[in-house]
């Protein structure tokens, strides 16, 4: 088994905050990450593929078919963005990294053409970093 990483970046908005609750109780619950006039991160998006590697080819997949992927799937739809408001996969869910995490997954999970994609990572900043492997 071989794992391919391609990494990529970009700059988003979000708001942690849950439904129903007042300004002072998000901010009870989620500190200044629930600031009403929003705040962002500059992140590093690591997307592990595994498989075995094509004899005709000797990749588990092109990496350049696997940056379209991920541009056209989550990297378009999220760079420079409002996370909780301009970006479609993320409707409706608190966008902690752990939720990004997850949604990225589900963005991509089922586009993989060759190997099977093997986990996400998400860099919020330089000291914390999320994974998932789905379930």
């Amino acid at each position: 088994m071989v794992y391919i990483t391609r990494r990529e970046t970009f700059a988003a908005a979000h708001r942690l905050s849950k439904p129903g609750l007042s300004d002072e109780e998000n901010f009870e619950l989620f500190g200044k990450c629930s600031n009403p006039q929003w705040h962002g991160h500059n992140y590093t998006l690591e997307v592990v593929v595994a498989g075995n590697t094509d004899p005709e080819t000797g990749f588990v997949m092109d990496l350049k078919e696997l940056k379209k992927i991920i541009h056209k799937h989550v990297i378009d739809k999220v760079d420079h963005k409002n996370l909780n408001l301009d970006t479609d996969f993320m409707k409706g869910i608190i966008p902690t990294s752990e939720n990004i995490c997850i949604a990225i997954w589900n963005q991509l999970y089922d586009k993989i053409p060759s190997g099977k994609l093997y986990s996400v990572k998400l860099y919020e900043t330089e000291n914390n970093y999320f994974e998932y492997r789905g379930e």
